[in-house]
């Protein structure tokens, strides 16, 4: 259907698309809002100096690719008419129907976000997490509109060169870590796919010329490839009688970047992607997809480790497909993917599919509510969630991961994120299990509560006997208790009702061992206004039910330590390679720097240049405590760390009581670490303590932090500490 002989871009292909699965009459009432969206936008302009019309015209394109219904074809060509033209959604409401009001309404809440100033430096900052609030609550209502939102961003996506460098970023960020994420949780993995792509080419546009070019070199001799075996396998499909569609393509960009990645890990190369191909056989019902298993691996031999069965494990999105590695021609492996139609439908369409053939607009799809089953639960702990920051990481960590399904020993289904563990699993049954949980057995074994669970584990959990509560160990990320936010919150909303005076008694015992190991003298003035509370108390009894993370808390501490000048003091023997200049001195990198014995900073630390009259400059850490006696400022010069894979010197003490086993456990962890050991130094005591003295090679502050609170966690320990060197 031709619309005018001058119709902007696109309406030609947009008509065409929408004739190949609606009927005429229907087509006519999406026409009568185009003609009313060309009319609203008539003389405004896109950033490229396209007429603006072509933006909704493309949007609505996408969605008409997902073949979604009328309502919301017309709302994806209306979504910009009520921001952009002054158009009040009564109006939209009388001209077309509520329903398409109600859509373009919901899109435009989205857009009408508040934005507030952030100087935490964190990109995932509140703005973000009332995006998501705004999304998760408009498909709660009605997923359309999201689907809507994802359309508009994947176009705004493919024509973001005429935006500034820094816009760029921001809007490429967000896409990575929102929306692209929304698209594979709506199983709408076409999209997801393109906006990670896109997203991919501006974040780090370096990697993706690569990549591009390396996939690009080889097109012909891959094709060729893909071809010979397209025919091999239909072959041999038709010779066992089975009737399949058969089609190869090769893996999206940043697909392939995230498996170069996991590759060198294990010192393979881009050569040796065996999944960088993939075959797909789509047969007409589930006994087919297992006939036609056996015949892919009758042609060619399977790969160990190379097999999934999304068939009898659906994903949450309801995607469904066998997927198994092989080794085929010439010793090169791929991927072979097989499911149904219906089944290559739900896995191109997602929550999609729902509207495609829906003529009853009273009847339920149970099949489509249960696919949406985790956005109830999201709008559960979104009302749980005790601020956005708390909001925006349980999307991140229980929406926006990859998932693992596990049993409960009556056999039903539970579906956590990756990394979870006993812990979560009982929290995710019920929240008293999680707070009783004191041990449990993975498959009739016992196992340790920071065991990351498996598809297919079957999990029983010990309760404990009493009201005895969580252990506040299980906060402290560091010892890996917990894989999912959702825990986290339960857990601090149980401290946060514990009494007031132990967790303000266990807050202060905390930051008093913060500010022992950073070696301050004193607390920074302001502290509980910086981390953003009224008084003190609150600020120690957030501590102590585990509100703020000792990370977080050495990190403010480090950085609001009261500078001031150094004194001269003994250095390390050992300086800071120069071809990597691990520290710059008045930006400068190059020159001859020594390390202070005396505080031994670390990558992470605030630091400040000292200069000696004959051995270059020493460098401190800014809280060193030997600076209050100098007078000296003159020779105070800035410093930062520069880029730099160095290894720095670093001193901890573990003072613990005496026991057979403890130098061997402390030099276990450090090794399980990856963490080298390069002295160590015992010393005893009377009250039968000792002290361990440990030298250790590391990349920074941040991983010597881990490592203390991980040693914290051994038997017996009683302070850790950093020294001198």
């Amino acid at each position: 259907m031709v619309v005018s002989e001058h119709a902007p871009t696109g309406v030609d292909e947009l008509f065409q698309t929408l004739a190949a699965y609606l009927p005429a009459d229907r087509i006519a009432t999406i026409r009568e809002a185009y003609d009313f969206a060309a009319r609203c936008h008539e003389g405004q302009l896109r950033l490229s100096g396209e007429p603006y019309i072509v933006h909704p015209i493309a949007v609505t394109q996408l969605v008409a690719e997902l073949h979604m219904d009328v309502a919301t074809i017309r709302a994806a060509l209306l979504h910009d008419v009520v921001e952009d033209c002054d158009i009040k959604v009564e109006e939209i409401a009388r001209r077309f129907s509520p329903d398409v009001a109600r859509l373009v309404e919901g899109a435009t809440k989205i857009d009408h976000i508040p934005v507030q100033a952030s100087d935490t430096g964190n990109r995932t900052s509140t703005i973000d997490a009332e995006t998501l609030r705004k999304m998760f609550v408009a498909m709660a209502e009605d997923v359309r509109v999201v689907i809507i939102k994802i359309a508009d961003r994947l176009h705004n996506m493919r024509t973001l060169e005429y935006l500034s460098p820094a816009r760029q970023q921001g809007i490429a960020r967000e896409t990575m870590d929102i929306y692209a994420p929304l698209a594979a949780r709506l199983g709408i993995y076409q999209m997801k796919w393109e906006l990670e792509d896109h997203a991919f080419r501006y974040l780090e546009p370096e990697d993706y010329t690569r990549i591009s070019d390396m996939v690009a070199s080889r097109r012909t001799e891959r094709e060729q490839f893909v071809t010979r075996i397209e025919e091999e396998l239909h072959a041999s499909l038709s010779e066992a009688g089975i009737t399949a569609e058969v089609m190869g393509r090769v893996k999206h960009l940043y697909s392939i970047k995230e498996k170069m990645q996991r590759y060198a890990q294990d010192n393979r190369t881009f050569d040796q992607i065996h999944d960088l191909i993939a075959l797909r056989i789509l047969v007409n019902n589930v006994s087919e997809c297992y006939a036609a298993l056996g015949v892919v691996h009758q042609t060619w031999r399977p790969l160990p480790g190379g097999f999934d069965d999304y068939i009898a494990n659906p994903k949450e999105s309801s995607y469904q497909s066998i997927h198994t590695n092989v080794l085929g021609p010439d010793a090169r492996s791929f991927e072979v993917q097989i499911r149904t139609h219906a089944m290559h439908e739900i896995a191109e369409y997602g929550v999609a599919a729902h509207w495609q053939y829906k003529t009853e607009p009273g009847k339920r799809d149970h099949q489509y509510e249960e696919r949406m089953a985790w956005l109830r639960h999201l709008i559960e702990w979104q009302q749980e969630a005790s601020g956005t920051e708390d909001f925006l990481e349980s999307v991140k960590t229980d929406v926006f991961r990859e998932q693992v399904f596990v049993y409960t020993p009556r056999g039903e289904v539970r579906v956590l994120p990756s990394g979870s563990t006993p812990i979560d699993f009982a929290f995710r049954i019920h929240t008293d299990l999680g707070y009783q949980c004191v041990g449990a057995r993975v498959n009739s074994r016992l196992v340790p509560l920071t065991t990351k669970l498996q598809n297919g584990d079957i999990v029983e959990i010990m309760r404990g006997r009493g009201d005895k509560g969580p252990s506040r160990d299980w906060l402290i990320p560091g010892l890996s208790f917990l894989g999912s936010s959702h825990s986290q919150q339960k857990i601090r909303q149980w401290f946060r009702r514990s009494e007031r005076g132990e967790n303000i008694a266990r807050g202060r015992d905390l930051l008093e061992r913060e500010r022992k190991r950073l070696g301050l003298a004193d607390l920074p003035t302001g502290l509980a206004t910086q981390m953003g509370y009224d008084d003190i108390d609150d600020m120690l009894a957030a501590i102590g039910y585990g509100d703020v993370s000792l990370q977080a808390l050495a990190t403010r501490l480090a950085e609001h330590a009261p500078p001031a000048p150094p004194t001269v003091a003994p250095e390390i023997t050992h300086k800071i390679r120069q071809d990597t200049a691990g520290v710059r001195v008045l930006g400068e990198a190059g020159l001859h720097v020594l390390i202070a014995r005396c505080c031994t900073p670390l990558p992470g630390d605030t630091i400040i240049g000292y200069v000696t009259r004959s051995r270059g400059v020493t460098v401190h850490r800014r809280d060193c405590r030997n600076v209050v006696r100098s007078n000296e400022a003159e020779r105070l010069v800035e410093c930062d760390w520069g880029p730099s894979g160095d290894l720095y010197s670093a001193a901890v003490s573990v003072h613990a009581w005496e026991r057979v086993g403890l130098l061997r456990d402390i030099s276990t962890l450090v090794a399980a670490e990856d963490v080298n050991m390069v002295g160590v130094r015992t010393q005893e005591h009377d009250d039968r303590t000792t002290t361990v003295h440990v030298t250790l090679e590391t990349q920074g502050r941040a991983q010597v932090s881990s490592l203390m609170t991980r040693l914290e966690a051994l038997r017996g320990i009683i302070a850790v500490t950093r020294a001198e060197v």
